[in-house]
């Protein structure tokens, strides 16, 4: 295709998603890749100049680990989830909302625009509980564990954000909140980019991974269109598996509650993020309410 044909392909994805809010989920391995990660930002500034209100929500989990483990704490997993006490809070907002998202507001400037960083404790924005005790297999038999100073969201106070994007910055999430005592917690950053665009009313919920998108049982084709009743079966049946849950959990939330799709997107190929937004066939996984044609 010539790039006159390109552009043109684009034109209507461009109008259309001209004005509406876009919160995309930085994850996999444009966390630590620092030239992924230019590529990535620079697709989100490019979406911020053609009119979309873009909130970017990132995570950090494998730099929270190799940060504690400089610091000579081993990360303690049960069940395949991380336990966070005191320290290892203390270590997650060190390195969440202040080396990530300092960096990430650092390449926004860099790429021609402006960048805000803030997290769930500022200004009320993310008002949590501790999780309770969560339900965990531990070799063959179910247990009880406590996961420490994790929380789940109760409320999400948008206005923060909404001034933000008013005001023509890109606001930069890290994934922490505040229960309504004051004390700290950190959040699962699917969920957390989930809630968000559902407080926002975005229009679009996109999550950068490392895979191509949600990919059939032997993980050789993907499906580039899901209903939610496709997901629910695809769940059920043990497809959707693993670290993709939380994702795919966070994206049905999304449009169950009024998010016209979520995407699921491979971030480590040039570019894919436009890919998926502005062209017919898209690169990765969108789940809509309804199959719809555009």
């Amino acid at each position: 295709m010539n790039r006159e044909n390109v552009l043109m392909e684009a034109l209507p994805y461009i109008r259309k998603f001209h004005g509406r809010t876009i919160v995309i989920k930085l994850g996999g391995h444009a966390m630590v890749d620092p030239k992924i990660m230019n590529t990535v930002i620079e697709d989100a500034v490019l979406l911020h100049y053609v009119g979309m209100r873009v909130v970017l929500v990132h995570g950090g989990g494998p730099e929270i680990t190799q940060k504690m483990q400089a610091l000579g704490k081993e990360p303690k997993f049960i069940g395949g989830l991380r336990v966070t006490d005191a320290e290892t809070l203390e270590i997650a907002q060190m390195v969440l909302a202040g080396k990530i998202s300092s960096a990430i507001v650092s390449l926004i400037a860099k790429n021609g625009a402006h960048g805000v960083g803030v997290s769930g404790n500022d200004g009320g924005l993310v008002i949590a509980e501790k999780m309770p005790l969560k339900k965990v297999m531990i070799g063959d038999r179910e247990e009880e564990v406590d996961l420490g100073f994790v929380g789940e969201i109760r409320e999400i106070n948008s206005k923060l954000l909404e001034t933000l994007l008013d005001a023509g910055y890109i606001p930069v999430v890290s994934p922490l909140a505040i229960d309504r005592k004051g004390n700290d917690l950190n959040i699962n950053a699917d969920t957390m980019a989930g809630e968000i665009a559902v407080a926002l009313k975005a229009f679009k919920l996109i999550s950068l991974t490392d895979v191509d998108g949600v990919m059939d049982k032997e993980r050789t084709q993907v499906f580039h269109r899901l209903t939610l009743k496709n997901v629910d079966a695809l769940m059920a049946d043990g497809t959707i598996s693993g670290g993709m849950i939380p994702k795919l959990e966070a994206s049905v939330n999304a449009v169950r509650h009024g998010v016209e799709g979520a995407h699921v997107v491979n971030g480590n190929a040039e570019h894919n993020l436009l890919l998926e937004l502005f062209t017919d066939d898209g690169v990765g996984t969108m789940i809509t309410a309804s199959m719809i044609s555009f």
